[in-house]
């Protein structure tokens, strides 16, 4: 239980450092006019500051219903972009290339917020094995491994991405992307690791 609670505290600081990071790129792209991915940026902003008050319930800081309602509204959004496809973009305004990816982060998060929400009292949140609740979770763990499974999926399409010649559409202008590549990587399998708990 110690390794547990070490790991997930280890997992809640990459988070952090991950949300101060995307905060950053949002910062940077507004004073220097660098290009970025605005939408994930903000987004990324969100699941960190969540995902790290789930892992330490001492790090979280809004209600559950806040998180749902921001999670929700990003998923619209994201599932709104994937249906729109590669169609014209408004010039000057920078969405994510790939919506699908953070559509399904959306909606995992959601998924880990409901049933986190109806096992705790007052619905704070509370990742199964990281609490002091013990027995069956609620939720509906067929759907925890299919999120599992395409958030591992989605650290390595990354890392594929990552590691391939350069892709064409946001040049080389674009705000530091391996890093922010890196950052998804590492986003993913800790989202990864807590549906996995979940399961």
């Amino acid at each position: 239980m110690a390794a547990r609670t070490w790991l997930a505290g280890t997992l809640a600081g990459v988070m952090i450092l991950i949300a101060v990071y995307s905060a950053s790129r949002l910062a940077v792209s507004r004073l220097r006019g660098r290009p970025t991915e605005l939408d994930a940026d903000c987004v990324h902003v969100l699941m960190g500051v969540a995902m790290a008050g789930m892992l330490v319930s001492r790090l979280r800081l809004l209600p559950d219903i806040a998180w749902l309602a921001a999670f929700g509204a990003a998923a619209a959004w994201f599932g709104w972009q994937a249906l729109r496809g590669r169609g014209p973009r408004s010039p000057g305004v920078l969405r994510c290339r790939y919506p699908v990816p953070h559509l399904a982060e959306c909606a995992a998060m959601i998924y880990m917020l409901l049933p986190a929400r109806a096992a705790t009292p007052g619905g704070a949140m509370a990742m199964p094995g990281m609490g002091a609740s013990a027995g069956p979770q609620p939720g509906f763990p067929a759907l925890a491994v299919v999120f599992t499974l395409f958030m591992l999926g989605s650290a390595v399409w990354t890392t594929e991405r990552l590691t391939s010649r350069a892709r064409p559409g946001v040049g080389s202008q674009a705000l530091a992307p391996r890093l922010g590549a890196f950052a998804k990587i590492a986003m993913s399998i800790t989202m990864g690791y807590m549906l996995f708990l979940m399961i």
